[in-house]
C-alpha cells in the first residue's frame, strides 16, 4: 500500500484565505454576512462577466431558490439530466415539483438535445429545464437554449462543476435565466461548503438573497410573509472563497494536464477512453473519466479495487438519477422517446454509469503520484 494517500479531489489552499479570514476577525465581521460576502460576489460575477450574484450556504441551496425565484410548485414538470449528482433534481421535489430525466448524449456525456425534444413531445408545458456541465464538460448549449427558447420555458444552469469552463468564450452559468455554482470541498475551488446563484436579472438575485434570509420583510419588527430559509453564506466562509479565487485559472490549468497526462499515458490502449469534451467548449477538466470498451473484460470496479489496494481513491461516475430506487416512479426520456417509470433498459446515461469511473484528478499529485496511478491502471489491460 501506498504511503499515502491519494485523493480524487481534495481542496487545496493557498494562503491568502487566511488573510480574509484573519480580518474578518480582527474586525470581529463573524457574523453570519459582512464584506467578504458582498466581495465574494463581486468578484465571482466579475470573473464569470455576469451582473448580479447571491452567495449562498450551498449549491443545492441555489438550485432550490432557482426554483423558488421562478414559481415552481406542485404538480410542475422540470427537464433534469439523468446522468449527474442527485443535488440536481433534490429541490425539485422539495418544491413538490415533478422530474422528468432526460438521457445523455455521447459527445460530451450530458442532455441530450435530441432526448429534449422529445421530452417536450411528451411534456409540453414544462416549467424548467435544468442542464447540467458533467465533470466540467459544457452541454450543447446553443442546441439546449434554442429548443428552451423555442417552447418559452426557462434554463437553469447548473455550473456546480464547471466554474471556469466556457462555451463559445463565455463563461459556463452565464447562458441561462439564471445559473449556480458550487463551492464544495472537492470542486476547483472551495469555501468548505457554498455556493452562487447568478444571473442578468437583478430582481432575481434579490429574490433569492431575500429568501436566503429567512424572507425577512422591510419592517423594523420581525415579520414575514412567506416563507424564507437560512441559506446565505457566511463571512468566513465567503473569505475562503475571496482567496480561493485567485488561483482558480491556475487550478483549471493543473486540471487540464491531468486530463492530458492521461489521454497520453492510454494511448496506445484501445480500450479505454476518457470523458468527451465538448470542442466548442474549453472544459475545466474537474474530474476525468474514464470509460472501458464494451465487450473489455476489465471493469470499472477492477480498476478501482486496483487504485484501491493502493490508497489511491477513484469513484463510479454519476448513478443515473432513473436508476436510483428513489425516483423509481419517475419517467425517463432516450432520444426515441419516453421509457417509461421504473426503466432498467439500455440507454446512453446508463451504459455511461456501467463502463465509466473517475479517476484520480488532485491538483496537488506529484509526478510520482501520477506514474503510480497510470502504472496500476495499464497493469489492469496488461500493458
Amino acid at each position: 500500500m501506498a504511503d499515502k494517500k491519494i485523493y480524487l479531489s481534495s481542496p487545496t489552499m493557498h494562503g491568502e484565505e487566511q488573510e480574509f479570514i484573519r480580518e474578518a476577525f480582527d474586525t470581529n465581521w463573524v457574523a453570519p454576512l459582512g464584506p467578504n460576502v458582498n466581495a465574494f460576489e463581486k468578484e465571482l460575477a466579475d470573473y464569470v462577466g455576469i451582473a448580479h450574484a447571491s452567495a449562498l450556504s450551498a449549491g443545492t441551496a441555489a438550485i432550490h431558490l432557482a426554483l423558488r425565484v421562478l414559481g415552481i410548485g406542485e404538480g410542475d414538470v422540470v427537464f433534469v439530466p439523468s446522468l449527474t449528482f442527485s443535488a440536481t433534481c433534490n429541490p425539485v421535489v422539495y418544491e413538490k415539483a415533478t422530474p422528468v430525466f432526460i438521457d445523455s448524449e455521447t459527445d460530451t456525456w450530458n442532455m441530450d438535445p435530441e432526448a429534449l425534444k422529445r421530452g417536450f413531445e411528451i411534456y409540453p408545458n414544462p416549467k424548467a429545464v435544468i442542464v447540467v456541465h458533467l465533470y466540467g464538460t459544457p452541454a450543447k448549449l446553443d442546441e439546449i437554449i434554442e429548443i428552451c427558447d423555442e417552447h418559452g420555458v426557462p434554463l437553469i444552469e447548473d455550473a456546480a462543476e464547471s466554474l471556469s469552463s466556457t462555451y463559445k468564450g463565455k463563461h459556463t452559468g452565464t447562458f441561462g435565466k439564471i445559473g449556480i455554482y458550487s463551492f464544495n470541498g472537492n470542486k476547483i475551488i472551495t469555501t468548505s461548503g457554498g455556493g452562487m446563484l447568478v444571473s442578468k436579472e437583478e430582481e432575481i438575485t434579490q429574490k433569492a438573497t431575500f429568501l436566503a434570509t429567512q424572507a425577512r420583510d422591510a419592517a423594523r419588527h420581525y415579520q414575514h410573509s412567506q416563507i424564507g430559509y437560512n441559506y446565505r453564506m457566511s463571512n468566513i466562509t465567503a473569505g475562503i472563497g475571496r482567496g480561493q479565487l485567485l488561483h482558480l485559472e491556475e487550478h483549471k490549468a493543473l486540471k487540464k494536464e491531468i486530463y492530458k497526462q492521461y489521454k497520453e499515458a492510454f494511448a496506445d490502449i484501445p480500450e479505454i477512453g476518457l470523458n468527451p469534451l465538448n470542442k466548442d467548449g474549453d472544459a475545466n477538466c474537474w474530474l476525468t473519466g474514464m470509460i472501458i470498451k464494451e465487450g473489455c473484460p476489465v471493469t470499472p470496479d477492477n480498476i478501482m479495487d486496483a487504485l484501491a489496494d493502493h490508497n489511491i481513491e477513484s469513484r463510479p461516475v454519476w448513478k443515473p438519477m432513473h436508476l436510483q430506487p428513489v425516483f423509481a416512479e419517475c419517467d425517463f426520456v432516450t432520444a426515441k422517446g419516453s421509457k417509461g417509470k421504473g426503466n432498467q433498459g439500455a440507454d446512453v446515461a446508463a451504459d455511461v454509469f456501467n463502463r465509466g469511473l473517475c479517476l484520480p484528478s488532485d491538483i496537488k499529485n506529484t509526478k510520482e503520484d501520477m506514474e503510480l496511478i497510470i502504472r496500476i491502471i495499464r497493469g489492469c489491460f496488461g500493458r
